[in-house]
């Protein structure tokens, strides 16, 4: 069975017809380039974050080099460090003795000598912590993230 003329030529004229096409190309494109920007924005967000808790941390441990240990005024030096509201010092600051290593600081009783003839040092170790919520739900990313970081300081 063929098709009657009559709609042989509408899907000719429909075929040939090209008014309108760049509208709905723009309306099909635009949905997906504003989740892009949101998206592109979302991580500019969420870095912007890390680098206040990384600030944080860093500004509590500058304190603690200029004023000495006091938990307390750390913690109020990492949580007024930023502009931005919910960061904490998490966990608290916390002072110790011990020895550079090539991995880190190796923790050792107050007054003893390390291995390589020095007198134990006392450092201290601050950290940070806040939670990023994004602007969105994505459904295949988690809704929150939380950032930590933590800086260890000689302070004698």
């Amino acid at each position: 069975m063929r098709p009657s003329p009559g709609i042989r030529r509408f899907f000719r004229r429909a075929a040939r017809d090209t008014g309108g096409a760049a509208a709905v190309e723009f309306g099909l494109i635009v949905p997906m380039l504003a989740l892009m920007v949101v998206g592109i924005m979302d991580v500019g967000l969420a870095v912007h974050r890390k680098m206040q808790v990384e600030h944080a941390a860093q500004a509590g441990a500058e304190y603690a080099i200029l004023n000495g240990f006091d938990a307390s005024a750390i913690s109020s030096a990492v949580t007024s460090a930023t502009s931005a509201t919910g960061i904490t010092a998490d966990p608290p600051p916390e002072n110790f003795c011990g020895c550079a290593t090539s991995a880190g600081v190796a923790p050792l009783t107050c007054g003893t000598t390390c291995p390589g003839g020095a007198a134990a040092g006392t450092y201290t170790t601050v950290s940070a912590k806040a939670t990023y919520s994004t602007i969105i739900n994505y459904t295949v990313v988690p809704d929150a993230y939380t950032f930590g970081a933590k800086s260890t300081v000689r302070l004698q």
